[in-house]
């Protein structure tokens, strides 16, 4: 890390730039409220160190010692927001909820379904227009068609869309409808997609994989940082134990640890790692408790007849109640639900 000095000028910044592209490194800039800092990625040697030093309106230079530096709060030490069409904004005071059905259906299901979320104060719709299924022969979601309906859907009512993107080549079309692009568990390290994901003008909600460490995790979000994007979101969504009765253990201590570790936004979702909805309102309330800055739920307008997750998702009645505990839990804590 570069800490350019307080009274550094424009000019300085870009010069020291042009000095770390010129030595085949690559440098993103992060320009807080008292100092610019710049993140060197690639491998240096010290001499490239020592002379980056001596550049005009360089404070100091900070070797990074853990292997995520971009994600870390050395590298932006406030609290990272982003911000979605709509007013939404992921990180900051606020706990955002994003909320729809795991995979969008039908025109009429998912109207419903996002009438019901928008009905209780949510400004980002969820749901799933290509589906990574265990299964070959479960059904894999709409694809193409299911864009169109999540925008159109979407616009209507005024809210952002997240769904999940799944293979390098889809990344542009995707990011063409979606506000927010989702890389789901089994994608978390499939880099060839992370590095795409770099290259869009979308922010980026990275899940964590079911066996993936908080490092692997966080190295998983330095690719699409490295790569230029520096709006990346992390999903907590269980990790797999050895408990039969619930889908996955969700390890709600990532949450306060993350904070420690990084400044990305950090957003629970308990619906993947309840796997019944019986206990979806309980671990999203832990959540909000433990610091997350955004919940990611399934919501069904009829579980029973879902074609995926119907067990894990709630009918706009128990999504209600959700929302109630969960403003109670914001307010007594010292946030608000957004």
């Amino acid at each position: 890390m570069i800490v350019m000095a307080a009274h550094a000028t424009q000019e300085q910044v870009r010069a020291v730039v042009a000095r770390i592209q010129s030595l085949g490194l690559s440098a993103q800039v992060n320009r807080g409220a008292e100092r610019t800092v710049l993140g060197v990625v690639g491998h240096e040697s010290e001499s490239d160190l020592d002379a980056l030093g001596l550049l005009d309106g360089v404070e100091r230079v900070v070797r990074v010692l853990h292997d995520y530096p971009l994600a870390s709060r050395d590298f932006h030490p406030e609290d990272r927001v982003i911000n979605l069409p709509g007013g939404a904004q992921l990180g900051g005071p606020g706990v955002l909820v994003m909320a729809g059905p795991c995979a969008v259906e039908s025109r009429s299901q998912l109207q419903a379904a996002a009438e019901a979320v928008a009905g209780q104060g949510v400004k980002v719709l969820r749901g799933g227009a290509f589906k990574p299924r265990t299964s070959p022969y479960a059904f894999q979601g709409l694809g193409g068609d299911g864009l169109k309906m999540l925008r159109a859907v979407g616009d209507d009512l005024g809210l952002a869309v997240v769904t999940e993107v799944l293979a390098p080549e889809d990344v542009e079309l995707v990011a063409g409808y979606a506000d927010l692009l989702q890389v789901g568990a089994r994608n978390m390290q499939n880099y060839r997609l992370l590095q795409a994901c770099a290259q869009v003008d979308r922010p980026v909600l990275l899940k964590r994989g079911m066996s993936a460490t908080l490092e692997e995790w966080l190295q998983a979000a330095e690719y699409i940082l490295a790569g230029g994007n520096l709006q990346v979101a992390l999903c907590e969504r269980g990790i797999r134990s050895f408990e039969p009765l619930v889908r996955f253990s969700l390890d709600i201590t990532s949450v306060p640890v993350l904070k420690r570790m990084t400044s990305l936004p950090v957003v629970v979702d308990p619906s993947h790692a309840a796997g019944r909805y019986e206990y979806v309102k309980a671990i999203g309330l832990a959540a909000v408790a433990a610091g997350a800055d955004g919940l990611l739920v399934e919501v069904h307008p009829n579980p029973s007849e879902a074609l995926s997750d119907g067990a894990q998702s709630l009918n706009p009645k128990a999504f209600a109640e959700l929302m109630g505990g969960a403003r109670k839990v914001a307010e007594a804590v010292g946030r608000q639900i957004t």
